[in-house]
């Protein structure tokens, strides 16, 4: 019974997601107006908003002006169904079982929107993080508190650096625009200074160049050129500082994710400059993405990028595609993670022999 509860709520949800999926990018309300054929404004009624079977009996098409249905709707229904329906085969009824629905929710349509927009909305992002975060505090799941939190600072900054180093290599090492009052500079200068002082030194110094860069206007930076390239000589040489190579890695990726988000959340609530556009191998959504599965999966976070990673190379080369939005692989990660990060680690060491 509880399966098939949890399948019939996730075409209901699946449901609801198409319209944050259409209307969210676009700044609209989500409960105002009632959903409505996007051809000839129609309002829909009861019968043709029933998950999946709706599409079906009308053979794709709208009943009203007979214009073909995006066959997106009913797969984001029938994926969301099926995602609740996985997940009660793992979690018995319950607060944990509604907030993984939660999650499963999120990435779903943290996904399509990247399909249709390659954008990830910071309330999405953020809210899953936050959600991840508040859960971890209040009832300890999906994992303690510090690991939530040490999760999504490490998983943030590993990807920020990805995108960091990505990124220069891009620009073929010309230095990129310094950011004001704060941007992937600060980042980059948080991980260098937390791999040689520890993270909390490594945030309070990137932190204090984000204070004096809003207080002068201008960028108070360390150019990417020299952060970027002495990080690794930093992590090999902090032994001879009293540090092991992993205390100095954990202390980067620390400081790193703690600017890479609280940056991310200062822009979400400014506007951001009106300028030419940079190109870059990995955008800032993703680091966000990632820091929000952090708070849910911990180091295995790392584990979703894994994944993500070798999808996103596989799909690329199969449909010879050089412009992917990373989110959904992203997304599909965090999911194989969940139910299966154990599983597939424990499998990975005996693979080792260990």
């Amino acid at each position: 019974m509880w399966p098939l509860f949890a399948l019939v709520l996730g075409l209901a949800v699946g449901s609801f997601l198409n319209v944050v999926v259409h209307r969210l990018p676009r700044g609209e309300s989500l409960a105002f107006p009632p959903s409505r054929c996007p051809h000839c404004g129609h309002r829909l009624g009861p019968l043709d908003l029933v998950p999946v079977l709706s599409y079906l009996a009308l053979r794709g098409r709208c009943r009203y002006c007979g214009h073909p249905i995006s066959p997106r709707y009913p797969v984001v229904e029938a994926l969301t169904g099926g995602l609740f329906l996985l997940a009660s085969l793992f979690y018995p009824p319950g607060v944990e079982a509604f907030l993984v629905f939660l999650f499963l929710a999120f990435l779903v349509a943290l996904a399509f929107i990247d399909l249709d927009t390659f954008e990830l909305p910071d309330p999405l992002t953020y809210g899953l993080l936050f959600l991840g975060l508040l859960a971890s505090w209040a009832l300890g799941f999906p994992l303690p508190f510090r690991e939530s939190l040490d999760g999504s600072l490490m998983a943030a900054g590993g990807l920020g650096l990805v995108a960091g180093y990505g990124n220069l290599f891009l620009r073929r090492f010309r230095e990129g625009r310094a950011e004001v009052p704060v941007g992937p500079h600060q980042v980059h200068m948080a991980a260098l200074f937390g791999a040689l002082l520890g993270p909390g030194v490594g945030m309070a110094l990137a932190f204090l160049a984000w204070a004096l860069s809003a207080r002068t206007g201008r960028p108070v930076v360390l150019p990417d050129r020299l952060t970027l390239p002495l990080l690794p000589l930093a992590l090999l040489l902090a032994p001879t500082l009293g540090l092991s190579f992993l205390e100095a890695l954990r202390g980067s990726l620390l400081a790193a994710g703690g600017l890479a988000l609280a940056g991310g959340l200062y822009w979400a609530f400014r506007p951001y400059p009106e300028e030419e556009e940079e190109p870059v191998a990995l955008g800032y959504g993703d680091v966000k993405l990632l820091g929000a599965l952090g708070a849910w999966l911990g180091l295995y976070a790392f584990l979703a990028l894994f994944l993500g990673v070798f999808a996103g190379a596989l799909f690329g080369l199969l449909f010879r595609q050089r412009k992917l939005p990373f989110g959904p692989y992203l997304a599909l990660g965090g999911v194989v993670a969940l139910f299966f990060g154990e599983a597939l680690w424990e499998a990975y060491l005996r693979l080792l022999g260990l």
